[in-house]
């Protein structure tokens, strides 16, 4: 068990650089977040999920296994954190996100990249675009409290959403791109891993975060049962090999830090959210390791 704690904790070496790096730098000199995310979301991020969902091999069976997995996902975890918040009496607009939805890109596809390469990245960008669809979908309703028509447009007008339509749509119908126009997309989509890294480290020197009741507990939910829901999906849809691994570590990810910007953009109090991420990903240390790990043994 130590021998894979280690091996795992190895091949992660240098995305915790690039965290840290992030971090540092973040502390001495002021770097603009918000303007960071912005340039990786509507430009960098775009470009490599239309890449790499352009050039993917993983077969429309494989997409309908991940489609199912992240819809039973999603919606087991948002039914735990709604009972949560109707016990405990917490916000579900600020506490809602971050328990079901996990940092599945900008942690999940350096992550990937890093430990089997192409293949494992191309499978995480498929999930992760699927769970993109529920961050501004199910999301919006989440944080506004209901439909927003506004929301739906935000939604609508993601650069990054289109790229997972075009992507499936030009990989479907096999319509052939020049080879500059896709080497140019790969060139450009090479930076979004290391920057997504990056960026995480520089949300780690903010405001810092605080620790309470609610955030203990969407802590726990966000791990604990965001891997016991992995486990259960792997086996209701019967998943083996690279697939298993990549679906199991998703599952304990830490939370997406779109998980609190949202929330803040639509004028709700994002404290428990935003102290989930920065905890959930400096404890991702130690839980990614042990998710690797576990998926080895299963």
């Amino acid at each position: 068990m130590l021998n894979h704690i280690l091996e795992a904790f190895l091949i992660l070496t240098p995305l915790f650089f690039l965290i840290a790096g992030g971090w540092i730098l973040s502390v001495f000199f002021p770097i603009s977040e918000d303007s960071l995310t912005r340039v990786l979301s509507d430009f960098f991020m775009p470009l490599l999920v239309f890449a790499s969902l352009y050039s993917s091999k993983i077969t429309p069976r494989d997409t309908i296994s991940l489609l199912g997995t992240v819809v039973f996902m999603v919606f087991s975890l948002y039914a735990i954190v709604w009972i949560y918040c109707r016990i405990s009496g917490a916000d579900l607009r600020g506490l809602g996100m971050p328990v079901i939805f996990m940092n599945s890109g900008f942690l999940g596809i350096p992550l990937m990249q890093l430990w089997s390469g192409t293949e494992a990245m191309n499978m995480i960008i498929v999930f992760d675009q699927l769970q993109t669809i529920f961050i501004f979908s199910l999301g919006f309703v989440i944080v506004a409290g209901g439909f927003s028509l506004k929301g739906l447009r935000m939604a609508l007008l993601s650069p990054i959403l289109w790229a997972v339509f075009l992507g499936f749509f030009f990989n479907g119908l096999g319509i052939p791109l020049p080879e500059a126009v896709l080497e140019s997309c790969r060139f450009a989509g090479g930076a979004a891993a290391p920057m997504a890294a990056f960026i995480v480290g520089c949300s780690l020197s903010s405001k810092p975060p605080r620790v309470d009741l609610h955030v203990i507990a969407g802590l726990v939910m966000r791990f604990g049962f965001g891997l016991g829901i992995g486990i259960a999906a792997v086996y209701l849809f019967g998943l083996e090999g690279l697939m298993k691994t990549v679906v199991l570590v998703s599952s304990a990810l830490p939370a997406a830090v779109f998980s609190y910007v949202l929330p803040t953009r639509y004028g709700v109090s994002a404290g428990d959210a935003q102290s989930i991420v920065i905890l959930s990903t400096i404890l991702g240390i130690i839980t990614i390791p042990l998710s690797f790990s576990l998926a080895q043994l299963l």
